[in-house]
């Protein structure tokens, strides 16, 4: 796949990613904090705010990796 190909792929994952992941995550805030303290909804959303980055993290490493060489 062309590095072109791939940025554009990675970049239409991404967002598609980030959206089902931020819409799951206000269901999840639903749930949870309205039982939950204070301290609940701090931990909820320290986790929920950092959750995302080693996924996306991965595809941009995808995203941006030397494609392999063809002979």
């Amino acid at each position: 796949m062309r590095a072109r190909t791939r940025k554009l792929v990675g970049t239409v994952l991404l967002l598609v990613v980030l959206i089902i992941y931020s819409l799951l995550v206000m269901l999840a805030a639903a749930a949870v904090l309205p039982a939950g303290g204070k301290i609940v909804e701090l931990i909820f959303y320290a986790v929920a705010g950092l959750a995302w980055v080693l996924p996306a993290g991965y595809l941009i490493k995808w995203m941006y990796g030397a494609p392999p060489d063809h002979p």
